[in-house]
């Protein structure tokens, strides 16, 4: 047998398994890239191509794929110890919302993207928190988390992130501190309630001398508002109305004093 007979026949024994290998290897390099993703190819540890959802086919062992979810991301902002301008301590907590907008980017310029958000998040936060007073921090939450996301998009701009939102959750302040301002609450209100109840009492006292000035210009205007006050009493029987002095002497009374006056 020659040379080239026992290399064709060795090619022939072996060609089933070089069929398997190369079958295998073909599916080893089969990828699937779901609609929310993206995908980054990296042959020989060097950035190669950026791979789009699909069906997509890589070189086994030489090159490697790392999927990145292009979704809104959500992360909390654990409960951050903050002392406020003036002196209060207080514990906030919160959500961030973000996105990957550049896949290249956030995979080759970051190692862990959604840590370092959340790092970023949270000294912003102590930051722009320790920066106000407890007035503001409780009045003004929409403006914190404006502030916290300014701080944290312009960090992560270079990074390929998107920062969405940054809501604020939670402020948690001592319970003395809460029982005062409850306290403090309950008197504001005692305080405009009173207010009001003055402020009524001062415009019916004003109808009130308006109300006397016209009855006592018109003949007969008291004898109907006696009439009604004694109708208002009602039919109960329990109630009951004696006049020591009857309406029509006191208007003749009232008749006498007006002529007497007059001769003055």
């Amino acid at each position: 047998m020659g040379i080239a007979e026992l290399l064709f026949a060795v090619i022939i024994g072996f060609f089933p398994l070089l069929l398997i290998i190369i079958l295998f290897l073909m599916i080893a390099g089969i990828r699937i890239i779901n609609q929310w993703e993206t995908g980054v190819r990296f042959r020989l540890g060097r950035y190669k191509d950026t791979l789009q959802p699909g069906l997509r086919i890589i070189i086994p062992i030489i090159d490697g794929i790392r999927k990145i979810d292009m979704r809104i991301v959500t992360i909390d902002i654990p409960r951050q110890q903050v002392i406020t301008k003036d002196n209060v301590p207080v514990a906030i907590n919160g959500v961030v919302y973000f996105k990957v907008v550049d896949a290249q980017t956030a995979v080759i310029k970051i190692q862990d993207f959604e840590y370092a958000v959340s790092q970023y998040a949270q000294t912003a936060l102590r930051d722009v928190a320790g920066s106000m007073s407890l007035d503001q921090v409780l009045s003004e939450r929409e403006s914190i988390g404006k502030d916290i996301e300014q701080i944290v998009e312009k960090a992560c701009q270079n990074w390929g992130l998107e920062i969405t939102e940054i809501k604020l959750q939670d402020i948690d302040m001592p319970e003395d501190l809460k029982r005062i301002m409850s306290r403090q609450a309950s008197s504001e209100r005692e305080k405009r309630a009173t207010i009001i109840k003055s402020e009524g009492d001062a415009m019916a006292a004003t109808n009130l001398a308006k109300a006397a000035q016209i009855m006592a210009k018109t003949n007969g205007a008291m004898q109907l508002r006696t009439l009604q006050t004694i109708d208002g009493l009602g039919p109960s029987p329990s109630n009951t109305v004696i006049l020591a002095v009857p309406v029509d002497i006191l208007e003749l009374a009232k008749t006498l004093n007006n002529k007497i006056g007059k001769k003055k």
